[in-house]
């Protein structure tokens, strides 16, 4: 049976990335691809398979059919994400028979059984927002073909700060609709006096940082800012914790992105053979 999380205070992700689609253009889908080329130590993925598990904008699975992935599954729990990899597959790569587009859920171990194993297993800030990351980061492990690469990231754990986050996103998804881009222009506000501060000490022109933010893996600052305020459930795990359950289950860390305070930690682990 099918384990989509229905939880009415759950945030619309495929709604926001229906939005990023508009703003989508070649150099975002360049940088997303050099992004996938410096975590996995890459050049190509041509003759590999490559599971995008919680796909979202359906920008990653994109780029891995770019660089030439040869098998490709994308699915998510969100419909309206299902639709807009779907979308992104039709605009892009109508021909490639072997690029799937589904919905499923991470936390549907029946689901999951039948996908089979992939060279690369991709899930990057998704599986802290099932409502069980634990068990969502447990399920994907099996999928990972002995000898291929698990790339996730995870909400980075901040003590009381993140008690805070998990409020605020909560309280996001209980206001009405027309409450909710107020409410995230206000963090954005903040955000954004913070991060300027920081540029002008630095030396550097007040707007840099949206420069740097694109070219980190070609998103969208303020949708992802939408993302970030919007998004429950909100999980969170030091690096530590994700390293030690990963190596536990015969991964090895290759290659880690960490943050002092809000965002994702960035882990690629290998399994072996």
């Amino acid at each position: 049976m099918n384990n989509f999380q229905t939880d009415k205070n759950r945030f619309t992700f495929g709604e926001n990335w229906a939005r990023f689609l508009r703003v989508l253009n070649e150099d975002r889908i360049l940088q997303a691809e050099e992004s996938l080329k410096t975590m996995l130590r890459v050049n190509t993925l041509q003759g590999h398979s490559f599971l995008d598990a919680g796909s979202g904008s359906g920008l990653f699975s994109l780029a891995a059919a770019r660089l030439g992935a040869a098998r490709i599954h994308s699915f998510d729990y969100d419909s309206r994400s299902v639709a807009c990899t779907a979308e992104l597959k039709r605009r892009f790569f109508p021909e490639h028979m072997s690029w799937t587009v589904e919905q499923g859920s991470v936390l549907d171990k029946e689901y999951l059984a039948g996908l089979g194993k992939y060279d690369v297993v991709y899930s990057w800030g998704v599986l802290h927002h099932t409502g069980a990351m634990w068990e969502a980061m447990d399920n994907i492990s099996p999928l990972v073909t002995g000898g291929g690469q698990l790339f996730i990231s995870i909400y980075n754990d901040q003590g009381k700060m993140s008690k805070y986050w998990r409020a605020v996103k909560r309280r996001y998804n209980k206001l009405p609709s027309w409450l909710r881009i107020p409410y995230v222009i206000v963090f954005w506000a903040r955000f954004e006096a913070i991060a300027v501060a920081g540029q002008i000490m630095r030396g550097k022109a007040p707007w840099h940082h949206w420069k740097v933010y694109k070219k980190e893996r070609g998103m969208s600052r303020w949708h992802d800012i939408v993302d970030w305020i919007g998004g429950y459930p909100y999980e969170v795990a030091t690096p530590e914790a994700v390293f030690r359950f990963y190596r536990d289950r015969g991964f090895v860390l290759e290659e880690l992105i960490t943050r002092q305070g809000l965002g994702c930690n960035e882990f690629v682990f290998r399994l072996g053979k």
